[in-house]
């Protein structure tokens, strides 16, 4: 990684602390005056089980993301790397401030990814532990492309990518019973379509398409 991506993680990390104090404080706020009867989620909670599995689904993203933007120098891809990178490590902040509030792991080996959804299986042997995500192959390769190539890989694997987060942020915003959690799993599922549609226009421009799913 080269240094201008460092300083670009380091300037992420900041803002996920930053944004994990803040949505604590809300969190809190808002279960003590709207929610006052709601209890802490449980280990096994639709509410604790989206947030280790997103935490995770997310952080792939972030790492996708400074990969294309050392592949490339197409300004309109490294401008959707940056915004992709820097929204999800926020809201991966908020997610693991959420888990440290609650007392909870942020890591279960016990418990398979998507139990909680009801659709928990054993994650393969690719790096592909949950809908959407790369697996090592894809990743390898986004590695090892340039120019064009990196970026149509990149916008075909971040739209599968997005297509999984909004699967998964969707059974959040149904199953999920705090507040701040169901509300920030709903506007992930809005801002994510409205890029796998901005995604869309950036693959045909370059004669290429989503991968089907």
């Amino acid at each position: 990684m080269s240094r201008r991506s460092w300083g670009l993680v380091a300037a992420l990390a900041l803002a996920l602390v930053c944004a994990a104090a803040a949505v604590l404080v809300a969190a809190g706020g808002d279960r003590a005056t709207a929610e006052p009867n709601s209890r802490t989620p449980t280990a096994g909670s639709p509410d604790a089980g989206f947030a280790r599995d997103m935490a995770a689904h997310h952080q792939q993203a972030v790492e996708m993301s400074f990969v294309v933007r050392d592949r490339t120098s197409d300004e309109d891809v490294r401008r959707l790397a940056y915004d992709i990178a820097n929204t999800q490590a926020n809201q991966r902040g908020m997610l693991l401030g959420w888990l440290d509030l609650w007392g909870l792991p942020k890591n279960e080996a016990a418990r398979l990814p998507m139990a909680w959804m009801g659709m928990g299986t054993e994650p393969g042997t690719d790096g592909a532990t949950m809908p959407g995500m790369a697996t090592r192959a894809d990743l390898d390769r986004l590695r090892g492309l340039s120019g064009k190539d990196a970026e149509v890989l990149y916008l075909q694997l971040m739209t599968a990518h997005h297509r999984g987060g909004i699967h998964m942020a969707e059974g959040c915003a149904r199953l999920c019973t705090v507040g701040p959690e169901k509300r920030l799993a709903q506007g992930m599922v809005d801002a994510q379509r409205s890029e796998i549609d901005l995604m869309a226009q950036m693959l045909k421009k370059r004669g290429a398409a989503p991968r089907p799913n």
